[in-house]
């Protein structure tokens, strides 16, 4: 047998549909097995395969009651495996037509490489820095830590660790490569054995890496086939601390292989020490920086309403003795409110939560400063701060949610999607997505096969162009997504396009064989429609409603004091009628007729799900859709509301208005 391929699984088990896919392409001139080694999976993976992957023969399973971690997973199946070579491989990873033959060629044509990897791409076209690399001694862990071999990529003497100064588009030996495809000879195995299972996962590729190296063999990265590797979607479904365990690997790796020097293991434990640090820095950077600007703008206010007081009411300011209490003890005190009440965030910046911690904050700073005589200043004082505080922290919430999109996880109204293929496959996926309520999908167009296809009509949907021309279509329709399917294109061809596009920001992804669902590098969505009497949406909550009745009443009302009287009499003075003033004047309505400003077209009173008021505008204003896909929007709308996505379609609304006069 040529070929034993050892794939290890947790809970991907669409990831590892494709991906089998992919395999039967790719190794049809060879003699092969795979051998799945599942770790305890609980989303039918087990079944999924004993029901329609065992009877159609050459996979063998092999269940674990519980997660026995990467390398001791993957050693199980080494031991059961019969082929000349051994490929340890991802699920979450998708083959190229040659990636198979062409790594078994290659070391049948180096007797001296006892490993070897391909070139292994991100789902964003970028290379996966991992696929080839050095070991991590002093020199080489400094740079990386401190940024140097970030700093200067194309330098041999920083960027030693992943070896960025080196052309990606060429083969040459290695310290390491990835554990995501790792090729090697049965000789080799039988040789060094396999993963150390001290190793619970990370860590355990580079270990093997440096034993193949000691055992006399040569490490190669091979340029000329590549796959892409969704990357860490094992982990995003258990609950363990991946960040913990990764840093602990790496020092169990230090121990192991450069505890002979004293000073080698103190540089490199320090090393990791502080890549640790920024990895926390990089998983809460908006928590901290959050905390950080409230601390700042919360002693500033402190100190502004000092001076606001003192030259008024002349009085003396602050007692430098008791300065270090005043400015640190109310701002702790601050800062444990709004934390509890839920204002610090990985992902959101809530303007609701920092708003009531502040009203709460002030009570009980009051309240505090009365047990504390000697360090307690006037109410006023307290007043103004509490005041220059709800302005600072709201405003700097609002300038980053609207301008930056900072803390906003919805960030895109819609996503622009391309779809690969003009066959009915192809239409298919295009209408699925433009009708699935998950996500709000804006079809722009198809790519075809042939040339002769550009400008005609598939379906309902246009054909902008072909393989060749995708880039330049990405660019001029700032596309966000592209949808492939295994149907219409080859992998290689896939693989070609990914590569190509790799500085777009583009997020590729592939629907499954029978078309139900969608894979990409944040999500598997399935692509049949949800009953709708299973969705929650947020229209429907308490606290949603409350803030979308408070805006539109408040806004509504500003408006009509504001601005009505003048458009009124604009009109009255022969003004000529435009959209915006049409809009204007259907204002009264949220009052008079329970309207909001955004929401869905039409009210259906036997709904059984609440989907808003009905709308002045809405996403079926901004889209220009027909009935049909109106209701689509309307449960998009429904699931996603906010106050913020709110305000992005109240601002597209006017703009076309605008631009409509």
């Amino acid at each position: 047998m040529d070929l034993s391929i050892i794939i290890v699984n947790y809970n991907v088990k669409e990831f590892l549909q494709n991906l089998l896919h992919s395999i039967d392409k790719a190794a049809q001139n060879l003699t092969y097995e795979i051998i799945i080694v599942d770790n305890a999976s609980d989303d039918g993976s087990v079944e999924y395969i004993k029901n329609n992957l065992l009877p159609r023969g050459r996979i063998q399973l092999i269940a674990n009651n519980v997660n026995l971690g990467f390398g001791r997973a993957n050693n199980i199946g080494m031991k059961n495996a019969k082929g000349k070579y051994f490929l340890l491989l991802n699920p979450d990873t998708l083959l190229s037509e040659d990636t198979l033959v062409n790594m078994v060629s290659f070391l049948e044509g180096n007797p001296t490489a006892g490993l070897a990897g391909c070139k292994i791409l991100n789902p964003d076209g970028t290379l996966q820095l991992a696929c080839r690399r050095s070991f991590p001694g002093p020199w080489t862990s400094f740079c990386k830590v401190t940024g140097l071999s970030s700093f200067f990529p194309n330098s041999k003497i920083f960027a030693r660790y992943n070896l960025t100064y080196l052309d990606e588009n060429l083969t040459y030996e290695v310290d390491a490569i990835s554990g995501s495809f790792m090729m090697l000879r049965k000789e080799v195995y039988e040789k060094i054995g396999g993963f150390d299972e001290e190793f619970f996962m990370y860590g355990e590729d580079l270990d093997l890496c440096y034993r193949v190296q000691k055992s006399g063999y040569k490490i190669y990265y091979v340029h000329n086939t590549q796959i892409i590797h969704y990357k860490g979607e094992s982990t995003k479904r258990s609950s363990i601390d991946e960040t913990k365990i990764f840093y602990d690997a790496m020092h169990l790796f230090v121990k192991k292989h450069f505890s002979s020097s004293f000073l080698v293991e103190l540089i490199l434990r320090s090393a990791i020490v502080m890549r640790k640090f920024l990895a926390f820095f990089g998983k809460k950077k908006l928590i901290i920086s959050s905390i950080l600007i409230d601390a700042i703008f919360f002693n500033a206010s402190l100190r502004a309403a000092e001076r606001i007081y003192s030259n008024y009411l002349n009085w003396e300011g602050f007692p430098p003795s008791n300065l270090v209490v005043i400015f640190t003890v109310p701002l702790f005190i601050q800062l444990v409110i709004s934390s509890l009440a839920g204002a610090y965030k990985k992902k959101e910046l809530s303007v609701l939560k920092i708003a009531v911690s502040i009203f709460v904050g002030f009570f009980v700073v009051s309240s505090v400063t009365y047990f504390f005589k000697q360090f307690a200043y006037s109410r006023a004082v307290l007043l103004i701060t509490y005041s220059l505080v709800f302005i600072s922290f709201i405003l700097w919430r609002i300038i980053a949610k609207l301008f930056f999109k900072v803390g906003v996880e919805n960030d895109k109204l819609a996503i622009k999607t391309l779809v690969v293929g003009t066959s009915d496959s192809a239409l298919q996926i295009a209408e699925k997505l433009q009708n699935s309520s998950n996500e709000y999908h804006n079809i722009i167009g198809l790519i075809g096969i042939s040339k002769k296809e550009i400008g005609c009509k598939a379906g309902n949907f246009k054909v902008l162009g072909t393989v060749d021309t995708i880039l330049k279509i990405i660019k001029n329709n700032q596309v966000n997504e592209v949808v492939f399917s295994s149907n219409e294109i080859s992998y290689s061809e896939m693989m070609g396009i990914v590569s190509s596009c790799q500085k777009e920001n583009v997020d590729f992804k592939l629907i499954g064989k029978n078309l139900d669902f969608i894979v990409g590098k944040t999500s598997v969505s399935m692509l049949d429609d949800i009953p709708v009497i299973e969705l929650t949406y947020n229209i429907s909550q308490p606290l949603f409603r409350f803030i979308k009745s408070a805006f539109d009443y408040t806004i509504g009302f500003l408006v009509l004091f504001l601005i009505y009287p003048f458009i009124y009499l604009a009109v009255w003075l022969g003004k000529k009628p435009t959209p915006f003033i049409g809009f204007i004047f259907k204002i009264p309505t949220i009052f008079t007729e329970n309207c909001s400003f955004v929401g869905p077209k039409y009210v259906k009173e036997q709904s059984k799900n609440y989907l808003g008021k009905k709308g002045l505008t809405g996403l079926w204003y901004i889209e220009n859709r027909n009935e049909t896909e109106s209701e689509k929007l309307d449960i998009f709308y429904a699931r996603n509301q906010n106050l913020w996505l709110d305000l992005e379609i109240l601002g597209k609304t006017l703009m076309k208005m605008w631009n409509r006069k």
